[in-house]
């Protein structure tokens, strides 16, 4: 069958072949291929089934019908109320399936670790795109509740010199922390501090792995991620209390 080159692959190349999606296998694949068969046996619809690998030694995964938000004006016109609550509920969804698990270990849960709109199926509902499940879950690992929560809050609502009104991007993490529920942290302040923590680990990430000579990491350098997040996150420290007000609403 032909294969079909799917848009916003920015580190792996991803191909569509039928009904399947064709990618070499990460680093840490076998975890993930355990993972995604622990959601397939609780029938959580919000991530792609692995089927196995194809002759060339990539993996084989199910395909997610509907929209991967990957360019910027996508996530903007994906950045409604009701899409940031459903991402949120999608990620509580995961975290309450992976919690207590052999999967989490010694960790609250397991965390994708990329959530983001350009790792996100989207479907519409007649009143605009709705989450409906996530791909590329290459970093998935066992991790703490607050740390999706809050890269979540970052990349979905483009956390940065984009926001005129910081109080009020506060009270629009404020509606994604209330769609997750209880349990991921016990202080406003610690949500802020970890999108924080994930901007100035993205970065340093980034640019360790390009000087390592990763070639998707130096393609990033040179595209100008590194400067957005440094600027993503010295808006974010600056509007720190600002973003506090809103959340504490």
């Amino acid at each position: 069958m032909s294969e079909i080159r799917l848009e916003g692959g920015f580190v792996t190349r991803v191909v569509r072949v039928g009904d399947t999606v064709r990618r070499a296998p990460a680093e840490r694949s076998g975890f993930v291929h355990a993972l995604l068969e622990h959601l397939r046996e609780h029938a959580w619809p919000g991530a792609p089934r692995f089927l196995g690998l194809d002759d060339q030694g990539r993996e084989v995964l199910s395909f997610l019908p509907g929209h991967v938000a990957w360019r910027p004006e996508d996530a903007i016109a994906a950045r409604t109320l009701d899409a940031l609550r459903g991402v949120a509920r999608l990620v509580r969804e995961l975290h309450d399936l992976t919690a207590g698990t052999p999967l989490a270990g010694a960790s609250e849960v397991v965390c994708h670790n990329d959530p983001s709109p350009k790792n996100t199926v989207y479907r519409d509902s007649g009143a605009g795109p709705l989450p409906v499940a996530f791909v590329d879950w290459d970093l998935a690992a066992p991790g703490e509740r607050i740390h999706d929560l809050a890269h979540a809050c970052w990349q979905y609502l483009d956390l940065g010199p984009g926001w005129t009104d910081a109080v009020a991007a506060g009270e629009t993490l404020r509606e994604i922390a209330d769609a997750y529920g209880p349990g991921a942290y016990e202080d406003p302040a610690d949500l802020v501090d970890t999108v924080l923590w994930w901007q100035d680990r993205c970065r340093r990430g980034i640019e360790e792995e390009a000087e390592r000579g990763r070639p998707a990491m130096i393609r990033l350098r040179e595209t100008g991620v590194v400067r957005e997040i440094e600027e993503a996150h010295a808006w974010t420290l600056h509007h720190r209390e600002a973003l506090l007000r809103g959340l504490r609403r």
